[in-house]
């Protein structure tokens, strides 16, 4: 059992290595217009960019699903991977992905971050028009079950982006609506609701930070988005374009005008600006982390836990932090069916264990963790989601 086994610092050290790995920012040019420019890896804690992954400039190898083949785009439509007009982005941590949509255009297009090739996928799902300022796609995220997820600015089309095998299948989840109790904050108003990005949560609800600095809470069950608040700490006229959960699990927020970033507190809202790079015009940010997940915190308070709970790179993490708790512990892992896939039993020294446990051979789907004390008592039980 010992090869499943990892020490902490390994983790902890990984993290900071690839610090730059999993946040990401579609910039766009020094103009009052929108005009993209490149998807870029930037560093949330302190405001700077890294890699540029792919430019306005680069040669784009493009494959569409549908024609099975390479395709030549032509760069002076709206219907190409590098159209002037974008603003929104998603990553697909499970396979290093930027999965994006031009603005006034229904293709999707996935991105691979390290072979930069791009694969097309066309469809009649996504109604966009580039007269129609409601019909435009301006909010996109990963949700927490691995899917992409994105809305247009009237909440008329809320678009599931899903993989089935090789293949990306496209589905309408609904029309999404006000709750009754927004009032004058609209979700479906110019005004109070449109524009801004959007991020997910450990529960696959959603958050959208309008333009105008309006923060949404998306039901998926009820398809309806209920006024939160208005983020606190930003200029009056700030302008809220993207939106991105950060390793802290705080939200960090960009505009397209130019200006500072901000980290926002999602429980208060109130939001602090972010050192760094100042004047980049952003119009969208991506990254893998949630809100309200045990994922994006290196600093673990609790005194029993396993984090992550979304599984995307084959290791979980225990940590006890507790004198209470005396010599083995044992963590058993069980499938949907209740079949027991995994048995591991884990040395406690004095109140105190990081470990790193690997999962790498357990297929993608959710399972339910139980840690038992030397006793026999559950002392800790959790579901997670591990993806390819």
């Amino acid at each position: 059992m010992k090869k499943h086994l990892f020490p902490l610092f390994l983790l902890l050290s990984g993290a900071t290595i690839n610090a730059q790995q999993d946040f990401f920012a579609l910039v766009g040019k020094d103009t009052p217009s929108i005009i993209f420019n490149d998807f870029r890896a930037f560093d949330a804690t302190n405001g700077t960019s890294g890699e540029k992954i792919f430019t306005s400039d680069s040669s784009a190898k493009v494959f569409s699903q549908s024609g099975k083949g390479s395709v030549t785009e032509d760069k002076n439509t709206y219907n190409n991977s590098q159209a002037i007009t974008m603003a929104t982005l998603a990553y697909d941590a499970s396979g290093n992905n930027l999965v994006y949509m031009p603005m006034f255009s229904s293709n999707i297009y996935i991105l691979n971050t390290k072979t930069r090739e791009i694969n097309l996928i066309e469809n009649n799902v996504a109604r966009v028009t580039s007269c129609d300022i409601n019909s435009h796609i301006t909010r996109m995220t990963t949700g927490y079950d691995g899917n992409i997820y994105a809305i247009n600015n009237a909440g008329t089309q809320f678009l599931k982006i899903s993989r089935n095998g090789n293949q990306y299948v496209v589905s309408d989840l609904g029309i999404i609506r006000d709750d009754v109790s927004n009032g004058k904050n609209s979700f479906t108003t110019i005004e109070t609701g449109f524009g801004g990005d959007m991020v997910a949560d450990a529960d696959n609800n959603f958050y959208v930070f309008a333009t105008s600095g309006n923060v949404f809470k998306v039901s998926t069950k009820e398809l309806k988005a209920k006024f939160i608040g208005r983020i606190s700490g930003i200029p009056e006229n700030y302008s809220v374009n993207g939106s991105a959960v950060n390793s802290k699990g705080n939200v960090v927020i960009a505009s397209a005008k130019g200006a500072a970033l901000y980290e926002v507190d999602l429980k208060t809202l109130k939001a602090g600006e972010i050192g760094g790079e100042k004047n980049l015009h952003i119009y969208d940010l991506a990254s893998k982390y949630f809100a309200n997940d045990r994922a994006v915190s290196n600093i673990i308070s609790a005194n029993l836990d396993i984090y992550p709970t979304r599984v995307d790179e084959g290791v979980i993490n225990i940590q006890v932090n507790d004198r209470s708790v005396k010599g083995d512990i044992r963590m058993e892992v069980f499938d949907m069916s209740g079949k027991n896939v995994l048995k591991l039993n884990l040395r406690v020294k004095d109140g105190l264990l990081n470990q790193q446990v690997d999962l790498k051979n357990l297929v993608s789907g959710a399972y339910l963790i139980n840690i038992t004390d030397e006793s026999g008592k559950i002392v800790l039980n959790k579901k997670i989601l591990v993806t390819e």
